[in-house]
């Protein structure tokens, strides 16, 4: 089997770019979909604000329509463009914060998010009510850190780790998700530090990613092979 899965980064910031490829290399398995990781140039340098999850939504889809894949994931936590980018494809497309959250629900009873700003959090309770994960919500804590920040591994661990336990220890969360996609390369930090597990949300997405095209080539095959015997 080959294949492509497309991961694009809505922020115009080529850091997180790489350092979600370096956390989904994992994926690159012989004879599987190439998870590819590619940068949205006319998006903001983070995704921090409603304004700049609405402006991404066009070039976003644009993209989507000139670059051929077996299925899109959208690699921000705020999932811009999620449903219209589905409108663009009849492929798989999956939003990072939507699969993160489905993951934590199979891993605990309650999840904490890890947000950047404190101006991220209501965006992401939005989702959480439209997900009907509400009662399954322990809390959502900010770093006090823009996506640009985020580079800084010393002290956006320190924070990370600082706000990780205050989810755990006081709002009572036994799964945590990252809730930026240039969180990536601390989740396993995070998770032996804090004692519970650590969902990096673009690594669920790509999973489902690789789940659905693993499915659909499944199921062409069961075709093939019944139009086959029938003849």
């Amino acid at each position: 089997m080959s294949g492509r899965i497309l991961v694009i980064n809505p922020n115009s910031t080529q850091a997180v770019t790489d350092g979600l490829a370096d956390a989904l290399s994992a994926f690159q398995v012989a004879g599987g979909p190439a998870v590819d990781c590619v940068t949205l140039a006319e998006g903001p340098p983070g995704i921090e604000s409603q304004q700049h999850v609405d402006g991404v939504v066009l070039p976003l889809c644009a993209m989507i329509e000139r670059e051929p894949a077996d299925a899109y994931v959208i690699a921000c936590y705020s999932d811009p463009g999620l449903h219209a980018a589905r409108e663009t494809t009849d492929k798989p497309v999956l939003g990072i914060s939507e699969c993160g959250l489905l993951t934590a629900c199979t891993l605990g009873e309650r999840f904490g998010v890890v947000s950047i700003l404190a101006t991220s959090i209501p965006r992401h309770l939005r989702a959480v009510r439209q997900m009907g994960l509400w009662d399954r919500l322990a809390g959502d804590r900010a770093l006090g850190l823009g996506v640009v920040e985020l580079a800084d591994r010393t002290r956006v661990f320190s924070r990370m780790t600082e706000i990780g336990r205050h989810l755990v220890e006081q709002d009572g969360a036994d799964v945590l998700v990252l809730g930026c996609a240039g969180m990536a390369y601390l989740r396993e930090d995070l998770q032996n530090a804090v004692g519970v597990p650590v969902v990096d949300p673009a690594q669920a997405a790509v999973t489902m990613a690789l789940g659905r095209v693993l499915l659909n080539r499944a199921s062409q095959s069961a075709s093939h092979a019944r139009r086959a015997s029938a003849e």
